[in-house]
């Protein structure tokens, strides 16, 4: 990192002005999107330059040397990118004999950005002192660029602009229905002879670009609204995005205590009122949800317990139901006090991937998935967001999410198979997972699905 920053306050704008004017337009940048119409909570976006990955070696949890000076929302720049999953897999002592996909990892050197806090609607730039008044002029013509694309439509013409340009999209399946309940039924047996507990399996449904190729800014626009959440992002790096409706946050670091918010549970929301309600409450009292939601919890403090003082790795919430616009999840929370001295690498080895993307024994379950579904996961199931340069971070999990590529984009999805796992249950989880990101593409599910 150069100078350390300074910040000036911004008149209140919203975000996707700003986004339409300036970063949607740069070959490295980034909108970590707390989402549309966000009461609470913080966004920041900016451009940035490639600097490939994250720093292992970089002290986190608040504790690297002198701290970086206050500013508002806590990010004084930083890095902002993702982690594949497979990458993380393969350090982990996992199989992974499958050729690497293209930018398994990215990160971007995040200098200059515009910080939201959502709850005062009030806005700041944030840049080395050096600079802070060039970047200041940046914003303004973003701004007025951004207005011109964003003409502050109605009601109607937001929905109108929810929809897809370009005619329906083709998806394809990794899998079938029938082949991913075969693949169910393999999972129970491998927990039946007592190789795993849990397991988290996955499939992809992929679009080619075709004549249109996809436009990754119109898409995040149409991913946001219809699944809005406070860990949204748009990350683009060259010929790669990655677009995510995230619900789940994985690793959070801020005054020395690391925190990680693991899903495991989901039903489908339903417009009536009743059956919705309804459908909350079956969620939190189903054996089957909470036993695998314990599993992963249990998981995630013994991954803690490698990087965090001893005695102080708790469940701070357990088994709380969390409603999006298109699904109940059952969520928990386990903290820690990092231990000094803790690298970010220490801390990805300790716990990435997440176990809500594996199952359980993590390196069995890993080992286990690897040879089921026998492709790679790519950018789905690992993480994303940022990492301070003050040693603070906050990363997602990289689900409910589209990536985007020279040739189309896929859509990761999947489930945790338990012993006590329905196949067809199962199967219609998935496909709830998966609809909304392929609507977003402006493409629908394939048959059977």
């Amino acid at each position: 990192m150069s100078a350390r920053p300074v910040a000036q306050r911004l008149a209140w704008v919203d975000p996707e002005v700003l986004f339409l004017g300036g970063p949607a337009a740069a070959e490295h940048a980034f909108w970590l999107d707390a989402g549309p119409d966000a009461t609470s909570g913080w966004s920041w976006l900016g451009d940035g330059s490639a600097v490939g990955t994250f720093p292992r070696d970089l002290i986190v949890g608040g504790a690297a040397g002198a701290p970086a000076p206050a500013v508002p929302g806590g990010f004084a720049g930083g890095w902002v990118g993702w982690i594949g999953y497979d990458a993380g897999a393969r350090a982990a002592g996992a199989p992974a004999a499958f050729e690497a996909e293209p930018l398994e990892e990215v990160a971007l050197l995040a200098e200059r950005l515009v910080a939201f806090d959502h709850a005062a609607r009030e806005a700041w730039l944030v840049a080395p002192a050096a600079v802070i008044d060039a970047f200041a002029a940046d914003v303004a013509s973003w701004r007025e660029r951004g207005a011109a694309r964003h003409p502050a439509p109605s009601g109607a013409e937001r929905g109108h602009r929810g929809a897809s340009s370009h005619s329906p999209r083709h998806a394809t399946a990794r899998h079938t229905p029938a082949e991913y309940a075969a693949l169910i039924a393999r999972c129970r047996a491998a927990i039946r002879a007592g190789e795993a507990y849990q397991l988290c399996l996955t499939t992809r449904f992929s679009v080619l670009a075709g004549a249109a190729p996809v436009d990754d800014v119109e898409t995040y626009l149409r991913l946001r609204r219809a699944l809005p959440s406070h860990h949204g992002g748009w990350v683009r790096s060259g010929g790669h995005a990655l677009l995510s409706a995230s619900p789940e946050q994985f690793l959070h670091v801020a005054d020395g205590v690391v925190r990680t918010k693991p899903i495991k549970g989901t039903r489908p929301r339903s417009a009536d009122p009743a059956e919705d309600a309804a459908a909350a409450r079956e969620l939190v009292e189903s054996p089957k949800e909470r036993a695998e939601n314990v599993m992963i919890v249990d998981l995630m403090r013994n991954d803690l317990q490698r990087v965090c003082h001893p005695g102080t790795v708790a469940a701070e919430r357990l088994l709380a139901v969390e409603s999006y616009p298109a699904v109940h999840q059952l969520v928990s929370t386990v903290a820690g006090r990092l231990r000094a001295g803790t690298t970010l690498g220490e801390l990805l080895e300790a716990t990435f991937p997440a176990g809500s993307m594996t199952g359980a024994p993590k390196l069995s379950a890993m080992s286990i998935l690897h040879g089921l579904e026998r492709a790679p996961r790519g950018v789905f199931a690992g993480c994303f967001g940022r990492v301070c340069a003050d040693g603070a971070l906050d990363l997602a999990m990289t689900i409910r999410s589209i990536v985007v590529h020279p040739d189309g984009a896929y859509v990761g999805a999947g489930g945790g198979i338990t012993w006590l796992s329905e196949a067809g249950d199962e199967v219609a989880e998935v496909a709830v997972k998966a609809r909304g990101p392929l609507r977003a593409l402006g493409a629908t599910l394939p048959a059977g699905w």
